[in-house]
């Protein structure tokens, strides 16, 4: 009986894991740590071209419309919808619609024929929800060409897969200690009988959203797109450029997901491989070495068998500044830090919040926690996230041998495909894990240390690009667009289809952020 109680805390504890672990892999770099500008000014430049009337580009009538982002303030855009049908094969079926956003070019510049169709993370991100998030780093594209984001049919605007109760309220699952794997499966089943009569999951995978960008091409009338994918969308991106490569002029991929790599399949590994390097950047600096003698793995480690039970901990709430009572457990550790490694300027905390915690001092790691964990709140779709990993990555995820001893351990992935026991899934190409090849103009992005999608898996996509190049920047995370020079280096490769002439010495003089050693920051 004990035994299976045991078993039981422990099923619990890794369900609340995933879904911080999932809302983080879905929400990216640009939901989380958005580059942070003045809402006012940059829609002053974008309100300029906006007319109070109805805009068409191709067959598409677009209208004024506001879009925000979490950090980010808003922006006003011009937003149209497709209607497309749900299951093509169908005519008399389910129709739904996209939602698409026109980030339009700068006033006065001269045109170019070719838009750019930037790609969202997840999967589960909405593309329109990230636009205000995005758009500064995409300045330089903007001057000579219209950029386009359209919601992954199930997400954003575009027939959302919201599971829903008898009188259409939003279901709840509360990832809470009072949550077992049961229930959490038993939640997934009444998702999938309430999106009944609504739509069908089978048909919303990448597979599907790849053909409705081109539905999308198709109604702007244009010949030629620029495709921007992040993250998960770096695979959409990849699927779209073998269907469609007469229809491609450049190919920027921003964390590339090879598309043989299982999603979240190697997360503990990934991981735990960032934490090594920021350990040894603080090895190599006298200062941080004195400070923090233990590496964070092993803090980590130590402070999570310390919490396996759990502590009752008093902190101050990040939102509202009153304090408050809760629970802080292992699982708050450890996806604390897996949220932190995304960024550097994040990430140069974990040393500090580690060594208070070490000392008993949890409120700082309790505070940071529901910050970072309120940051990632409606940024994600999960039904959609479940059609896609259920269809294309669930039966390949095997458990790895090394994964045990890890700070994740295997239970981690494994919780990523529990919903796949009951959740309906499509069907998946028999070419769907085969690399590209292509002759296209490609640059692939990747930062140093990025703890899901780490610079290896942009080398191995980029054998079989002839015309491919793959820029690596030093000491940054998931996310690098928005760093340093690379958004100038974007624009200049669109512009010129040409990712072997870049001069990328801007890059490699990006520097390592500094290690906090106080609450002041670092030691000069």
């Amino acid at each position: 009986m004990e035994h299976g109680c045991t078993v039981r805390r422990e099923g619990t504890r890794m369900l609340k894991k995933y879904w911080i672990v999932l809302a983080l892999v879905v929400g990216g770099i640009f939901v989380y740590f958005p580059t942070r500008v003045a809402a006012s000014s940059f829609e002053a430049s974008s309100a300029a071209t906006l007319q109070p009337v109805v805009r068409s580009y191709g067959r598409l009538r677009f209208e004024p419309c506001t879009l925000s982002a979490r950090g980010a303030g808003h922006i006003r855009v011009l937003c149209a919808q497709l209607p497309i049908l749900e299951n093509p094969a169908l005519p008399e079926g389910r129709r739904i619609t996209l939602k698409i956003a026109w980030l339009e070019r700068d006033s006065g510049s001269h045109p170019a024929s070719d838009p750019v169709f930037f790609i969202a993370g997840g999967p589960g991100q909405s593309a329109t929800g990230v636009v205000a998030a995005v758009a500064p780093s995409l300045n330089e594209v903007r001057k000579k060409r219209d950029i386009f984001f359209v919601d992954q049919r199930g997400t954003g605007g575009s027939h959302p897969l919201t599971c829903v109760d008898a009188q259409g309220r939003a279901l709840q699952l509360e990832a809470e200690n009072t949550t077992t794997p049961e229930q959490y499966i038993a939640f997934v089943q009444r998702c999938a009988a309430s999106l009944q009569g609504r739509a069908d999951p089978r048909y919303y995978t990448t597979t599907e959203a790849v053909t409705d960008l081109d539905m999308v091409r198709t109604a702007l009338s244009v010949d030629k797109i620029n495709l921007i994918g992040v993250s998960y969308g770096t695979r959409v991106a990849q699927h779209y450029a073998r269907r469609y490569r007469a229809h491609v002029r450049t190919l920027t991929m921003d964390g590339v997901v090879p598309n043989d790599l299982v999603i979240g399949s190697e997360f503990a590994t990934t991981f735990e491989n960032a934490i090594a390097l920021q350990d040894a950047q603080c090895r190599k600096d006298p200062s941080c070495a004195k400070r923090f003698p233990i590496d964070s793995r092993q803090q980590l480690r130590t402070l999570m068998e310390r919490l396996r039970q759990g502590s009752e901990v008093e902190y101050q709430d990040p939102a509202s500044g009153e304090m408050r009572r809760r629970r802080i457990t292992a699982d708050t550790v450890v996806s604390l830090a897996f949220g932190l490694s995304y960024a550097p300027e994040l990430i140069a905390l974990l040393p500090l919040i580690l060594n208070e915690a070490a000392s008993g001092h949890y409120a700082p790691l309790m505070s940071l926690s529901q910050l970072v964990q309120r940051g990632m709140d409606d940024q994600m779709n999960h039904a959609l996230h479940w059609s896609v990993i259920c269809t294309e990555d669930a039966d390949r995820y095997v458990t790895s041998a090394s994964a045990g001893g890890a700070l994740f351990g295997p239970k981690v992935a494994q919780m990523f495909f529990t919903p796949c026991k009951v959740w309906p899934t499509g069907v998946r190409p028999p070419d769907f894990m085969m690399p590209l090849v292509s002759d296209l103009p490609a640059l692939l992005l990747s930062g140093e240390r990025d703890p899901v999608t780490p610079p290896h898996y942009a080398e191995k996509l980029l054998k079989g690009l002839r015309y491919g190049r793959h820029i690596v920047a030093p000491g940054q995370g998931h996310g690098t667009i928005r760093v340093g020079c690379v958004s100038k280096l974007l624009g200049q490769f669109i512009d010129r289809a040409d990712a072997t002439s870049l001069d990328t010495t801007c890059v490699q003089r990006l520097v390592n952020v500094p290690v906090f050693t106080s609450f002041n920051g670092w030691e000069p």
